[in-house]
């Protein structure tokens, strides 16, 4: 499994749940509920990439979360609200739940911000998330100054902002069989110009590949060649129309 590959394994280190957003979690009534069900979401949305999907296309709802994780609706239903407030979930423009902190708890990177701010920016790309996202030291902190890790983030993230400027952020990763390379540019290009396909598009391209072995030297024009084939062909042909002009008539 190489660094771009998805991981469906959970990382967790050994202050994990010292961690001040934890205690405070599991100090509030029924918190040990509430953590068990933070990690089976984690768990949940290791193959989406932090996005609690149902099925890989349609977003978990409160109820199928509930039905999931084995807690009752109510528990799941307060825990999310729990959850926003800490900061540990957002909602994304199409309702699904994103898991924040999902790119620090999976894989290996250099650096561990890289990756939340690689994530994050797609996400922004695809206009997931809004622009800005979340301040990393929140305005309302007690403390005087970020933590020194949380400092190094912020350098990460400048630094990342950099490159993703500079064109030089790895193409993402996509399809079921994660073989489907795109760079920013062209995922949103493809986005724009079909919204309601490309998505479609890159599951098929993803599928082919890994059943025929095929390999293309660029994913996003094989995909809008394909999108371009198949109107074609559902574009029924202009035969048998008579064009000619009769008396009376205006042109």
């Amino acid at each position: 499994m190489t660094e771009n590959r998805r991981y469906y394994y959970l990382k967790l280190k050994e202050y994990f749940f010292n961690s001040e957003t934890m205690m405070i979690l599991e100090s509030m009534q029924d918190g040990l509920l509430y953590s068990n069900l933070l990690l089976k979401m984690y768990l949940m949305s290791l193959k989406s990439g932090g996005i609690l999907l149902l099925g890989d296309h349609f977003p978990h709802t409160p109820q199928t979360i509930a039905t999931c994780t084995r807690h009752q609706i109510g528990t799941v239903e307060r825990g999310l609200k729990i959850f926003l407030q800490l900061g540990l979930i957002e909602i994304l423009t199409d309702g699904a739940y994103y898991m924040t902190d999902i790119q620090l708890l999976i894989g290996q990177s250099s650096t561990e911000g890289e990756r939340k701010k690689r994530e994050r920016s797609r996400l922004q790309r695809q206009k997931l998330l809004p622009s800005g996202g979340v301040d990393i030291c929140p305005p309302n902190s007690r403390v005087d100054k970020c933590p020194p890790i949380l400092e190094k983030e912020k350098d990460i993230e400048l630094e990342i902002d950099r490159e993703i400027e500079g064109g030089e952020i790895a193409p993402a990763v996509l399809g079921r069989y994660q073989n489907v390379f795109l760079t920013g540019q062209e995922q949103a290009e493809l986005q724009t110009d079909f919204p309601g396909l490309w998505r479609e598009y890159v599951e098929r391209l993803s599928e082919y590949m890994a059943s025929t072995g095929r390999t293309y030297k660029s994913h996003a024009a094989t995909i809008r060649r394909w999108i371009a084939d198949d109107r074609r062909k559902a574009t029924p042909p202009a035969r048998g129309r008579d064009y000619s002009v009769k008396d009376g008539d205006t042109v």
